[in-house]
C-alpha cells in the first residue's frame, strides 16, 4: 500500500497460538513492527508480553521500530497506554530499539493514523531513501 510517499508491503500474520511458528517467515527485511494488545484482556496480558519478548529476541527484528497499539480504548476498563507499556516493560527495552506505544481503537479509528505516523516517519529517519 501507499502511505504518504512511502511504499509499505504489510503483513498481518495473527496471534492465534497455532500460527505462531510460521511468524518467523516474515522476518527478512522487516524495518517495523505494529504489535496490537487488546487493552480490555487482562487475562492475557502475561502471554502477550511474554510472545513479544521473544519475538524481540529474534536477530533479523534486531533494528526495526516498534510501534504497540493499545486497542479497545473505546471500552470502559480498558488499560491506559501508560499502564499497557508499564506490563510490558517496555521501558526496560534496549534502549537501541526505537519503539512508541498509542492508544487506539480499531472501532472508531482513533488512534491509528497518529501510530501509523510515527512508524513510518521513525522509520524513514533510519533509512535513506531514494526521490
Amino acid at each position: 500500500m501507499t502511505y504518504q510517499k512511502y511504499v509499505l508491503n504489510i503483513w498481518d500474520v495473527g496471534g492465534q497460538k497455532t500460527i505462531r511458528s510460521y511468524w518467523r517467515n516474515y522476518f527478512e527485511q522487516t524495518d517495523g513492527l505494529v504489535w496490537v494488545v487488546d487493552s480490555s484482556d487482562l487475562r492475557r496480558l502475561d502471554d502477550c508480553k511474554m510472545e513479544l519478548d521473544n519475538l524481540l529476541k529474534e536477530e533479523r527484528l534486531s533494528g526495526s521500530s516498534l510501534l504497540v497499539l493499545a486497542n479497545k480504548q473505546d471500552i470502559k476498563g480498558a488499560l491506559t497506554p501508560d499502564e499497557i507499556a508499564k506490563v510490558l516493560n517496555l521501558d526496560a527495552m534496549n534502549s537501541t530499539r526505537h519503539w512508541r506505544i498509542v492508544g487506539c481503537s480499531a472501532y472508531t479509528g482513533q488512534g491509528l493514523l497518529e501510530g501509523f505516523d510515527w512508524l513510518v516517519q521513525d522509520i524513514a529517519s533510519r533509512i535513506y531513501v531514494l526521490d
